[in-house]
């Protein structure tokens, strides 16, 4: 197996193939541990795939514990725990992304497989006859190189290089995100208790003086971690894969400026230099199987369009993946093979097709300033309703049973059409 990418779907779905006696190689085309545009924050669902790949997140490691949302906006403020789930942890996980990865990356060679660094994937390698992906054409250190197995696993993130390739484009009617995000060091602890217990959301940006600015659809964010160290961003979302015209460094700016009465920082502390990333989402390249080539993480278009969350879904693609074909390549070449690696993009849809779908609507409402005041504020005051917004927003619920909550945004999620 060939797993192009070790961030968190190709390190995921490279551990778990490993881990059922699968040859497995990644490439990847930087060397650990590098940067990476992320809030770095990690919610119970991100937890749990951690929990699912069996890597451990000792406090003297690093990682730092959450208890769950505080949230900001329309003059208000209210904290929301991560909910008690039968189905996810009741706490959340922060950890710079760039250790995290490389920890992943790791724990996948832990496992059994193989990495190669500073790899750069140029092209698919594809049989004569069937236009059937077989393999990679790659830049090593050494030189060019060609790599060949019986399926390859696209996980080289937003570019999604290989699947554009061979005319897997992205749809345009799929909501797209953009982030930038930065780090700095207090100076001294927070003013308020338990300040670096919760991630902080604020709800309300504007692209200028709030007097006279745009309300953006998005939010700007707090994210504790070890060491007295915060991860600080912003990030907005458009309902169609064109990207706003929007200087986002500059909103950056801008939005911490204001933070200063709560977290006595500005814009003039940040350690690191401003990085930025898109965000594709909804399942905005599809299919995600079909001639050798699976698609998992961001090179599928895996972030939900509600939070801008990608990591848990990355995960669980790597792990949704490595299932199919552990069982696919159990099989002899032909049809019982291939129907084997379609339920991959099957059970996908079915775990979070509708749902992606209902994060569409949401993010053509918000486009709307007028609506997003009418949330902030009115909204922010309803404790109940802010739970029940919260287990949307963030995908926990349970699937099955639970509260009259989590039965609601099953049922919806059930009726909406699969993205």
């Amino acid at each position: 197996m060939i797993v192009v990418g070790a961030g968190p779907a190709g390190s995921a779905a490279a551990t778990y193939l490993a881990n059922a006696g699968v040859d497995t190689v990644v490439l990847e085309k930087s060397a650990f541990p590098r940067p990476k545009a992320c809030g770095d924050g990690l919610t119970p669902r991100a937890v749990r795939e951690l929990v699912y790949l069996g890597l451990p997140f000792p406090e003297e490691e690093g990682w730092l514990r959450n208890r769950g949302l505080r949230v900001f906006g329309g003059g208000h403020q209210l904290e929301l725990p991560w909910p008690s789930l039968a189905s996810f942890p009741d706490f959340g996980l922060t950890l710079p992304r760039e250790e995290f990865d490389h920890r992943l990356a790791r724990h996948a060679v832990q496992a059994g497989a193989t990495l190669l660094e500073n790899t750069t994937v140029t092209a698919p390698l594809l049989d004569d006859r069937s236009g059937r992906v077989v393999g990679v054409k790659a830049t090593t250190p050494e030189g060019e190189r060609q790599f060949r197995a019986r399926l390859v696993v696209a996980a080289d993130g937003v570019s999604a290089r290989l699947a554009t390739a061979i005319g897997r484009s992205k749809k345009t009617n799929r909501p797209v995100g953009v982030a930038v995000r930065s780090r700095l060091k207090l100076s001294q602890p927070p003013s308020r208790p338990g300040q670096m217990d919760w991630m902080e959301s604020h709800l309300e940006l504007w692209d200028g003086p709030s007097e006279d600015g745009k309300l953006m659809p998005g939010y700007g964010w707090v994210f504790p971690e070890a060491g007295g160290l915060v991860n600080v961003g912003v990030g907005s979302v458009t309902s169609t894969a064109i990207a706003a015209k929007i200087n986002y460094r500059q909103l950056l700016t801008t939005w911490l400026d204001t933070l200063g009465p709560l977290w006595g920082f500005t814009s003039e502390d940040l350690e690191d230099p401003p990085r930025s990333a898109a965000l594709p989402m909804a399942f905005s390249r599809q299919p995600l199987y079909a001639r050798g080539l699976i698609l998992v993480g961001d090179a599928g278009g895996m972030v939900s369009p509600f939070d801008g969350e990608g990591i848990a879904y990355a995960m669980e693609s790597g792990r949704v993946a490595a299932g199919a074909i552990t069982q696919a390549l159990a099989r002899p070449a032909g049809e019982s093979r291939e129907a084997a690696l379609r339920t991959y993009p099957e059970l996908m849809k079915e775990s979070l097709g509708g749902y992606f779908s209902l994060g569409r609507v949401f993010v053509k409402l918000i486009e709307h300033p007028a609506v997003m005041r009418v949330c902030t504020r009115y909204g922010l005051p309803r404790p109940t309703l802010m739970r029940l917004v919260m287990k949307l927003l963030s995908d926990l619920y349970e699937p099955r049973g639970g509260d009259w909550m989590d039965r609601t945004i099953a049922t919806l999620a059930r009726m909406a059409p699969a993205a």
